[in-house]
């Protein structure tokens, strides 16, 4: 996957805001105020910091060479995917919503049917 492609998808999300908040090689994308993936801009080969359910985070790690705990992260709560490694580009846009969905499970009750609402429309 791209940076371009991650960025498309990772935006699509509903109120999606970036800022560079660790300096200019790291976009770090949000939901509301809450970070849902950081990724380097101008690291090779391209990676990404996902939030992801803890047994889940363990058991992708096992299947893919391309998971591994997060980066600078508490590795329970977060992995790094390599987005040109071995895991397919569709597990990877689920990846990303999947950590939005985490983070906004983490919410208030109305924050978080506000935003569930927008993702259905």
């Amino acid at each position: 996957m791209t940076l371009e492609a991650f960025y498309e998808f990772a935006t699509s999300l509903p109120e999606v805001t970036e800022d560079f908040p660790f300096g200019p090689e790291t976009l770090v994308l949000r939901t509301r105020t809450k970070i849902f993936a950081l990724i380097g801009v101008e690291t090779l080969p391209l990676r990404a910091n996902l939030k992801c359910e803890p047994e889940r985070a363990v058991g992708l790690r096992e299947e893919y060479e391309g998971v591994i705990p997060g980066w600078h992260m508490n590795k329970k709560h977060w992995n790094t995917v390599y987005l040109s490694s071995d895991v397919p580009g569709p597990l990877i846009r689920e990846l990303i919503r999947h950590s939005w969905e985490r983070v906004v499970s983490g919410m208030s009750k109305r924050d978080r049917d506000e935003l569930l609402a927008q993702l259905s429309e």
